[in-house]
């Protein structure tokens, strides 16, 4: 029998690649091999995800963050020395010698140093009020610092930069700074034009963004007070935060006498190690291929190929795609591929929505087939798609704009994540391919995201794969004939479908409730909103009663839709955009009074913006008297039916379109669902009310009405279906019911008609069947749940007017009625509109 050999070794660094190697090499042990691993970190706890490290700001504590307890280590025998850097590495004896005189021998010996923060050489830098933002420790001391700190500024428009003003944001300072040397944000991701769409939504976020500064000295006496600039500009600030880049930690190297770059960085060949063969770098402290890799996808890369190295493998450190997708304040910032590569050399491709802060460009190539790269801002959702289709060089749609548009025709563009070679590199932080993934699942039986996470890790660490990863799940057993059940989140085992069911069986009309009887834990964002809509589909009562108010998206908390600034907009009902003039007078006297710009919207309704959160309920109470309810702007829920002027005044109209849209409005006003919902009564084949680009649309002939459904208009237009032919009004009323119900009990969250029907088997024709035809016999059923929230519709305007507990929660300040002293106005033509958010 073959006596086992023990290998010693050692790891300076535990940060999360540090880490990473532990639990790599831990996976791959042999019988014949026995590692000691002996750990020194540099900080006083254990290792901890840098990546979320800005959630610290945001509740998380270090605990949260941390990657594995004390207690891992003990059970997998590994010695961990914490607060305790190595300060002297003996290559010659293969010891090394930490801070507080611990000397240990290796066999090999792994450097995962890291990197620092760079701080440049400004007269001033180490004043009071100046910080690093690079540990836990360094968040600790900044949030003590901003408790007495008015205005702060964070130096460096990069990630880490645009992650350190969230910071700022998030600790309530009253003015928050960038401070940028180059001439755009995140110069090294994205191009100008993202850029500048970037710096946009940042601002109406409350951030002031400098370009173009040059920092010549930190002004003030023992702490700082402001900024100094080479263009003589000024900038008071009482608080600094210093997120200029990163340095390799490389000088212990250096002092080894390990070669190291003249700019930083220890070098490695392709397999890591260094200029001693039994010395190994990985991480940020590591050149490989001339390049220091900053993410850490390809520092967890590295620690796979020391940790095959160490059994006898054969693995390389190969080039690493550099992609990324992030979320800087809210904002979707993503770029893949060969981002910035210009025309000749390419065919590019860009789609630019100001209003919705969205920017996208594909780079094709010349012959139209290949994608080579991308920038996504605003609007990250494809991320994962694009970047498996420029990585496995599928061939690409004949209209290549569909990859970020969407087929016009409704179906999206491509195949799907099931379409991908095997090869495909699914969750590039732990190098899991799509083949891997499809033997988990069908091999392994490993069917949820939970299980693929414990057996692969795939999704642990960016997390920004999770969506593929499910669709492999759910492509995976579709191909074995499973039913996939598509739950609402991980805190409720149930489809949104299923979850409704039983709610209504139960009787639950509270999320307590919902959540006690059916779920597990404290909800999150994603299902609290799901079983409001819920409980306001099956049963319409008050949105903010009970416990339901918290559990609302933002709008519907306050029954408005919060506008640019702090304000928010008010929008009456006005079915058929048909209006008395007395009703106009209230309209415009109440603008008056309370100041606010005024707009007649595309949806014929009059829309008011500028409001103080506290004047809602008293502009609310002067609408009401004069006969206006809720338009329910706000709401997942029928927003308008828009009129043509029908018989009533064309000469062209066959049927009185505005009388027919007024009583399909008051019908379905305040009926909430998956999504919002439009609709248009259009009085003859002219279409001038466009009803077949609406979720239902009406359009009159000459022996009754012609129903249609599932269009869809904004970003990916999508043409409405021809459902029913020349029915009476009652008839198609009772169509419309059965439509919506059925929309309502099956859809997935915030699924548009167009989509949901998209998706749906059988498509058109089942659809018809199942409403037209009655296939399920159910339409009776659908007919009398639709009544029955009909019969219960009150105006929440109204309930909100009369209830004084209710009037409570409209006001900017708890303990006083003031308005919000921040918000601002400026003119423009002749009304005003309230200023960026600065």
């Amino acid at each position: 029998m073959k006596a086992q050999s023990t290998i010693h070794i050692v790891v300076i660094g535990n940060g999360m690649v540090g880490y990473k190697f532990c639990e790599k090499l831990l996976a791959k042990e042999k019988k014949d091999q026995v590692f000691t691993l002996t750990v020194f970190g540099e900080e006083p706890r254990a290792a901890y995800d840098r990546v979320h490290l800005s959630e610290f700001f945001a509740g998380k504590t270090a605990d949260d963050l941390t990657m594995a307890p004390a207690e891992w280590y003990v059970e997998n025998g590994i010695r961990l020395f914490l607060s305790d850097p190595v300060v002297d590495i003996d290559r010659d004896e293969k010891l090394v010698r930490s801070h507080h005189g611990h000397v240990v021998h290796y066999d090999y010996l792994v450097m995962a140093t890291g990197s620092g923060a760079f701080v440049p050489s400004i007269p001033g830098v180490e004043k009071d009020g100046v910080f690093v933002y690079r540990t836990i420790e360094d968040l600790e001391l900044i949030q003590s610092y901003a408790k007495k700190a008015k205005k702060g500024a964070v130096l460096g428009g990069g990630l880490l930069g645009l992650e350190a003003a969230k910071a700022l944001l998030d600790l309530g300072l009253e003015e928050a700074h960038v401070v940028e040397f180059a001439q755009r944000l995140m110069p090294r991701q994205i191009d100008e034009a993202g850029s500048r769409m970037l710096q946009s939504q940042l601002e109406m976020l409350g951030l002031n963004v400098h370009l173009n500064k040059s920092t010549q000295e930190i002004i003030g006496d023992d702490y700082i007070k402001g900024m100094q600039f080479a263009d003589n500009s000024f900038l008071e600030v009482d608080m600094l935060v210093i997120s200029a880049g990163i340095r390799p930690r490389d000088e212990l190297a250096k002092i080894a006498g390990l070669e190291t770059h003249p700019r930083g960085g220890i070098v490695v060949d392709n397999c890591l190690r260094t200029s001693d063969p039994n010395i190994f770098a990985i991480g940020e402290c590591a050149l490989a291929h001339h390049m220091i890799y900053g993410l850490i996808a390809p520092g967890y890369e590295m620690a796979e190929v020391v940790a095959t190295q160490l059994i006898g493998g054969t693995k390389e450190f190969m080039p690493f795609d550099m992609s990324t997708k992030l979320k800087l304040i809210g904002t979707d910032v993503a770029s893949f591929g060969d981002a910035f590569i210009e025309e000749p050399a390419c065919k590019t491709i860009r789609y630019e929505n100001k209003a919705k802060g969205v920017y996208k460009r594909i780079n094709v190539s010349l012959n139209g087939k290949e994608l080579l790269g991308g920038i996504l801002v605003g609007d990250a959702e494809q991320y994962n798609m694009l970047l498996q289709t420029c990585k496995s060089k599928t061939i690409l749609p004949p209209d290549s704009e569909d990859l970020i548009l969407g087929s016009r025709g409704g179906d999206e563009a491509g195949a799907g994540v099931m379409s991908f070679p095997d090869d495909a590199l699914i969750c590039s932080c732990e190098a899991v391919t799509k083949g891997m993934l499809c033997h988990e699942v069908g091999e392994n039986g490993h069917t949820t995201i939970d299980a693929i996470k414990k057996c692969c890790k795939a999704g642990t660490g960016c997390g920004g794969c999770v969506p593929m990863v499910k669709d492999i799940i759910q492509g995976v057993l579709k191909e074995k004939g499973v039913y996939v059940r598509n739950v609402v989140c991980e805190h409720f085992d149930y489809s949104r479908q299923e979850l409704l069911d039983l709610v209504k069986m139960n009787g639950l009309k509270t999320y307590n409730g919902v959540l006690n009887h059916f779920g597990h834990g404290d909800g999150c964002e994603v299902c609290k909103p799901v079983v409001a809509s819920l409980l306001a589909s099956l049963w319409n009562e008050n949105i903010l009663q009970k416990d339901r108010a918290p559990i609302q998206d933002s709008n519907d908390r306050y029954l408005a839709n919060i506008q640019k600034g702090g304000t928010y907009s008010v929008v009456p009902r006005i079915p058929g955009g048909e209006i008395t003039p007395e009703k106009l007078i209230v309209i415009g006297q109440v603008a008056q009074q309370y100041g606010l710009y005024t707009k007649i919207t595309g949806g014929q309704r009059i829309d008011l913006f500028g409001a103080h959160l506290g004047d809602l309920p008293d502009i609310w109470e002067q609408l009401i008297n004069a006969g206006f309810e809720s338009g329910h702007a706000y709401g997942k829920s029928l927003r308008t039916v828009k009129s043509c002027v029908g018989s009533t005044w064309c000469r062209f109209g066959v049927q009185d379109s505005v009388s027919f849209a007024i009583e399909v409005e008051d019908r379905y006003k305040g009926l909430r669902s998956p999504h919002k919902l439009k609709s248009a009564v259009s009085g003859c084949v002219r279409e001038c009310a466009e009803a077949q680009s609406k979720d239902f649309g009406i359009i009159a002939t000459e022996k009754g009405w012609n129903l249609y459904v599932c269009g869809n208009g904004g970003s990916k237009p999508q043409h409405a279906q021809l459902i029913a032919t020349d029915v009476d009004k009652e008839t198609c009323i009772r169509l419309i019911d059965r439509f919506l119900m059925f929309y309502i009990k099956t859809a997935d969250p915030l699924t548009r008609t167009a989509t949901w029907l998209n998706k749906m088997e059988g498509g058109i024709n089942y659809l018809k069947a199942v409403v037209v035809d009655d296939v399920l016999g159910i339409a009776g059923e659908l007919e009398n749940e639709m009544q029955a929230l009909i019969d219960v519709y009150k105006c929440e305007w109204k309930e909100v007017v009369e209830s004084p507990e209710l009037r409570k929660r409209f006001s900017h300040f708890v303990n006083a009625p003031v308005k919000d002293p921040s918000i601002q106005f400026e003119p423009m033509r002749d009304q005003k509109r309230v200023k960026e958010w600065v």
